[in-house]
């Protein structure tokens, strides 16, 4: 009988071999691709919810100090449009596109980069070290990125509201920021900007590491959904509006043209707690709300559908 040949059902699978078959390691992003990603995915969602930013900008700058010139969100806009149109909800975006696409390109490309070498033997990466991770991208471009290009875009939406505006576009004003101020003109409110951008970024992808890992479970090259990506991100970004905003209300000050009146950071918490009461730091929190989710929704759909193609044409395994 031992000699004859065996049949086996084409059906039968061994179970202790199923059992031991390992889920697979998580496949790893190379930098690279996370820095042209996260690039192209920033300048397309800045063009999509810069009148948000621009509203909550304004909002801010508004201070109770002297007589409130907006009433609320809708005035704001209605105000903008009736002194100069439509495009005047567009003031400063130049800034922003120019420092967006470097600004997520830095983020993304400094994500993937801590990560790659946080991530446990399967490639997990648990959210304690995304929360790491997060924080060492927001301060990366707070620093190379986001502070000069905030001053700028601030200066800009600030001298609008001006008598006589004396910044006449992007570079005009950059030049004339540097010939008064020296180049630490576009550094004003770093420390803010520093702590603004590594709060943000760590609670964002501090939630969507969590929330990655959660869906994912124990395959963790389980394909997500774009719409589901887009939910994710917007619950990341809002966390971080809730988290932050007052950072994010001092920081617009010490980069505001009245940014003089501040010794430090310090000490423009302080006025704005005196003059302004608790209050006054969540400022612009509603049209921030509704621009970061979108923000934070839009730039991680585009990011991992980018991803998903350059794995196809550029091979870095």
């Amino acid at each position: 009988m031992s000699g004859q040949p065996r049949f086996v059902s084409p059906f039968y699978r061994p179970q202790c071999l199923a059992a031991a078959a390992p889920a697979g390691k998580a496949k790893l992003t190379h930098p690279g691709k996370a820095i042209l990603a996260g690039g192209l995915a920033g300048g397309i969602e800045i063009c999509i919810t810069f009148p948000t930013e621009y509203v909550k900008t304004q909002l801010q700058l508004d201070e109770k100090a002297n007589p409130p010139k907006y009433k609320g969100i809708v005035d704001c806009v209605k105000q903008t449009v009736n002194s100069h149109g439509v495009k005047g909800l567009y003031r400063g975006l130049s800034s922003l596109v120019y420092g967006s696409i470097p600004k997520a390109a830095v983020r993304f490309g400094m994500f993937e980069f801590l990560s790659n070498k946080m991530r446990d033997e399967a490639g997990k990466l648990d959210s304690k070290r995304g929360f790491l991770c997060g924080l060492g991208a927001g301060v990366a471009e707070a620093v190379f990125v986001v502070c000069p290009m905030e001053t700028v875009k601030v200066k800009f939406i600030h001298d609008q509201t001006s008598a006589n505006p004396k910044y006449r576009g992007f570079f005009h004003g950059v030049r004339e920021i540097i010939r008064t101020q020296g180049l630490k003109g576009t550094y004003q409110g770093l420390t803010a900007t520093v702590l603004k951008q590594g709060s943000n970024q760590a609670i964002r992808f501090y939630v969507m590491t969590v929330l990655r890992n959660w869906y994912k479970g124990d395959d963790p090259n389980k394909a997500i959904n774009p719409m589901v990506t887009g939910a994710f991100g917007a619950f990341a970004g809002a966390a971080s509006v809730f988290g932050n905003t007052p950072l994010d209300v001092i920081k617009t000050r010490m980069q505001g043209l009245e940014a003089h009146k501040y010794k430090s950071t310090l000490d423009c918490a302080v006025k704005i707690m005196k003059h302004e009461g608790p209050k006054a730091f969540y400022k612009g929190t509603v049209p921030r709300l509704g621009r970061v989710c979108l923000d934070v929704a839009i730039v991680f759909i585009i990011y991992e559908e980018v991803v998903k193609v350059l794995n196809m044409v550029w091979k870095t395994d």
